[in-house]
């Protein structure tokens, strides 16, 4: 998450003002860039902890020396890292799914190994189950990022700090309508990211306590600025929708080339153009702008769905990549899992997502709330054949179905799973299986199940061949890299 995105050390001054139907008109012609889907990509989020007392903070110098072996990497992906030392790999864009896993996975292997050389581990989880917030980096944008969210209370650095996440990208979608089509897809996603919530749901515990939440990194992004982190209101269309929406969430600062960043106070960046005060804005400050808006699925040309726990396990995070790529890009999944989410809209009500009744329950229980479990079971029933259908390899196949018959078809989540953080004390994460190594046998009891949810594994086509320490952080920021946008 380094500060690899347009004029990120300041505007030009040569640059032209921006007008208010300017910045729209861009806005429109930015937000969604339609075509045929056709490509793919995944954003990994990895909390780093010692493998043999992952409840201990890792030092400075020790993490420091880590992260430089790290970025000596030969990676496909772009490596950044989140404010609270947390690893980042960004793979490019994928002209199929086996491509993007593929390459995801090679790059992943590398990172494993050279985090162990140093007795450490990426750990899949949406939340540090042990550790308090700590900001390792200070640069300007996290100095105000910080600055800004404090306003709304402590969940601002909780996610900046401690939070992990996977980020699915796909393309918006065909301009025409259909089970392809943008308009549709848009709508599908602000549905159905309920489910993924509820399904990957892995995050129950904060510095050492239940917290109540199967995914507490959700109930944070709920708790900070609405403006900044929730999506568009309902009944515009959707360039519409995200021109206005854009315009109408305060700005978080205002970039100078030298001292800290402004952080105004209810400055939209509609008011900041029509008053062009302490400056006028120009387009590297509307780039800018974008990239401090955190609503669960952010538009960038392509869809960005960002409401998915980081999962555990060595492969943990192919399950949601594949899942939400089938049921996005194969029309006979799209049409059926549109119409199974479709009725979660009155649930969902009015309020916008995640501050609405269908993404707190989600969020809060999961799987065992049996309307999410019902649409779930289909959502994951019509995945499976979707993959093979793609060409996904019997071992992502597998991998889904195991995933699907574990957590989905029980009506739990990885939440469930999880050992209290006290247990962990003094063991190490080779001998945990559901943090390093996946998950184990199933424990607790199977919920009840809700009207129409079957009981047992569901139908899939058979498979054909084939903590932190005090003292200056150090970390430094990371080289630029063409198209990356930071997640927070």
């Amino acid at each position: 998450m380094g500060l690899d995105i347009p004029g990120a050390t300041g505007s030009r001054p040569d640059a032209v003002p921006l007008d208010e139907s300017g910045a729209e008109d861009l806005l429109r012609g930015i937000c969604f860039k339609t075509g045929p889907p056709r490509t793919v990509g995944v954003e990994l989020e990895w909390l780093i902890h010692d493998r043999e007392r992952p409840d201990l903070p890792v030092g400075r110098e020790r993490l420091d020396s880590a992260v430089e072996a790290v970025r000596a990497l030969p990676l496909s992906a772009a490596l950044t890292f989140e404010p609270g030392g947390q690893l980042e790999l960004s793979s490019q864009p994928a002209g199929s799914l086996m491509e993007c896993v593929d390459t995801t996975a090679a790059d992943l292997a590398a990172v494993r190994a050279s985090l162990g050389a140093a007795g450490l581990a990426p750990v899949g989880l949406g939340v540090d189950p042990w550790q308090p917030p700590y900001r390792r980096l200070r640069e300007p944008r996290y100095e105000a990022m910080e600055a800004a969210l404090d306003r709304a209370g402590p969940a601002g650095r909780a996610m900046m700090c401690t939070s992990a996440s996977v980020q699915v990208c796909l393309d918006a979608g065909e301009e025409e309508p259909g089970p392809l089509g943008y308009g549709r897809r848009w709508q599908l996603a602000h549905l159905l990211g309920a489910v993924l919530v509820a399904a990957f749901a892995n995050s129950p515990f904060q510095q050492g306590r239940r917290t109540g939440w199967r995914s507490t990194r959700q109930s944070l992004w709920a708790d900070l600025d609405p403006g900044r982190t929730l999506a568009p209101g309902s009944g515009r269309a959707p360039r519409e929708a995200w021109a206005a929406h854009v315009l109408d969430t305060t700005v978080l600062c205002i970039r100078c080339e030298e001292g800290p960043w402004d952080v105004p106070e209810g400055l939209t960046f509609r008011e900041w153009i029509r008053t062009g005060s302490p400056r006028p804005p120009v387009r590297a400050d509307l780039d800018y702008h974008l990239t401090t808006l955190f609503p669960p699925i952010r538009p960038r040309g392509h869809l960005e769905l960002r409401m998915i726990d980081a999962q555990s396990g060595p492969d943990g995070w192919l399950v949601p990549l594949a899942v939400a790529t089938a049921l996005f890009d194969d029309p006979e999944a799209a049409e059926t899992v549109y119409r199974a989410v479709k009725p979660l809209a009155e649930t969902a009500g009015s309020p916008a997502a995640p501050r609405n009744p269908l993404w707190t329950t989600a969020a809060r229980e999961g799987l065992a709330d049996p309307e999410l479990r019902a649409a779930a079971t289909v959502c994951f029933g019509a995945a499976l054949p979707a993959l093979e259908r793609m060409g996904a390899s019997g071992a992502v196949r597998d991998t889904v179905a195991a995933f699907t018959d574990r957590y989905v078809a029980r009506g739990r989540c990885p939440a469930d799973d999880l050992p209290e953080p006290g247990d962990l004390a003094g063991r190490s994460l080779p001998a945990d299986r559901s943090l390093l190594t996946g998950p184990g046998k199933p424990t607790g009891p199977v919920p009840p199940a809700g009207p129409d949810v079957p009981t047992g594994p569901v139908d899939r086509p058979a498979r054909g061949p084939e903590r932190l320490v005090a003292g200056p952080p150090t970390i430094p920021p990371s080289p630029p890299r063409p198209g990356k946008a930071a997640s927070a």
